[in-house]
């Protein structure tokens, strides 16, 4: 049945769940005398009203609370879990608790069957629909903010404050999720410096995205920390790093990959482990290129077979080393589906003025992002170290490579 209306507004789609031919038809005679516009469809058990929920959606049920197959609040209760709509109870003369046990159970309104006029049915049904939808948006929201409180517990997780106890050398970093409103990725790094004024820091991407490859993110960058502290170094740290991603991770295809960084300012000496991670790039005053370094497999690829070799630098007095994950990277840059690159970062660079590092950051990514155009939509991590050396000279000499 249509209702109609001389109005342009949107009809109202109704279901009516009523067992009984003559409480439906003075339902149907109520709406008629009303000035709703509205389609009217109707069941006469619960599973018909699910099955009927489940193909065509309503925006209000009108139901009965005593059907075939069900009673009482259960009535209620069994609709709930087939449609988002509101639900306006029909109650009898001699319930007097039966509404007020509907709308505890989860319905926006009820009326008494006998006690209703047209305009308090044209009323109750379009106060109804305005609540379920004001109802859904407040859950939409609280489940926003649930959602928020999470990434920022998981973010400070994946990106904590650097450990850094000297100015020889300063830490800077951005994250950015690839799509908006997203769930954190396994992108983490960390910075800190021991005892003997090394500077450790670790940048890393687990395979993925979603709270599985953020949790072990978390717990990887926990693990290195606490590690690194605890004096382990180099291919040993990479294969307990390891043993604790084969432990953690939730699903067997999970790896990560990572760069393991120990800058000495006393020795001027910059040592690099790559596990299946992008090479950083070395700025000096002369200009950025990309550091050429051994490289070993992903955590998590071959288990226990694993080896990282190092390579270690001599450092100019005064630079910037700038690690990253490959969101930064993988994006486009051009409409013609070419991807920005190693080079296409270093033409980026080579534009950048400004001195400070975290603007230099900002720049980074904000220009990188417009050539993207929301394309790609990985997630990105980026780590900076500054230092400067004073009076120190340029170290000479080549790279080396341990075996």
């Amino acid at each position: 049945m249509t209702g109609s209306s001389g109005r342009s507004e949107e009809r109202l789609r109704i279901l009516l769940v009523e067992d009984d031919d003559g409480d439906a038809l003075l339902v149907e005679e109520l709406l008629l005398d009303t000035d709703l516009p509205y389609t009217l469809a109707r069941c006469r058990t619960v599973a018909d009203a699910r099955r009927a929920l489940m193909t065509d959606p309503v925006d209000c049920v009108l139901l009965d609370l005593h059907l075939p197959d069900a009673s009482g609040v259960e009535t209620v209760q069994a609709i709930q879990t087939a449609t988002h709509a509101a639900i306006i109870v029909l109650t009898g003369l001699d319930e007097p608790r039966a509404g007020v046990d509907a709308l505890a159970a989860g319905a926006q309104d009820y009326l008494v069957k006998g006690k209703v006029a047209p305009d308090l049915m044209q009323r109750a049904a379009r106060y109804a629909v305005q609540r379920k939808q004001a109802e859904r948006a407040n859950a939409a929201l609280q489940i926003g903010r649930l959602r928020a409180e999470e990434n920022a517990r998981l973010e400070r997780g994946l990106l904590p404050e650097p450990l850094l106890s000297s100015t020889a050398v300063t830490a800077s970093s951005r994250y950015f999720p690839g799509r908006a409103q997203a769930l954190l990725g396994g992108d983490f790094l960390d910075v800190v410096q021991t005892d003997d004024g090394q500077v450790h820091a670790v940048i890393g991407d687990v395979s993925g995205h979603g709270p599985d490859a953020a949790a072990l993110g978390v717990c990887l960058r926990i693990a290195w920390r606490a590690l690194t502290l605890g004096g382990h170094r180099d291919q040993h740290l990479l294969r307990l790093l390891e043993k604790i991603h084969i432990a953690e991770r939730a699903v067997s295809d999970l790896f990560t990959t990572c760069t393991l960084i120990t800058l000495d300012p006393d020795t001027a000496t910059l040592t690099l482990h790559l596990a299946g991670h992008h090479a950083p790039l070395l700025s000096t005053p002369e200009g950025t290129q990309e550091i050429s370094a051994a490289h070993g497999i992903a955590l998590g690829i071959a288990p226990g077979l694993g080896k990282w070799p190092a390579t270690t630098l001599a450092l100019p007095g005064r630079g910037a080393l700038i690690a990253y994950t490959d969101g930064l990277i993988e994006g486009f840059a051009d409409g013609a589906g070419g991807r920005l690159g190693v080079e296409g970062l270093l033409g980026i660079i080579d534009t950048i003025r400004t001195p400070d590092p975290g603007t230099h950051l900002d720049q980074l990514i904000g220009r990188t992002r417009t050539l993207n155009a929301d394309r790609h939509t990985d997630d990105l991590a980026v780590l900076r170290l500054d230092w400067n050396t004073g009076a120190r000279e340029q170290a000479a000499g080549a790279w080396r490579t341990a075996p």
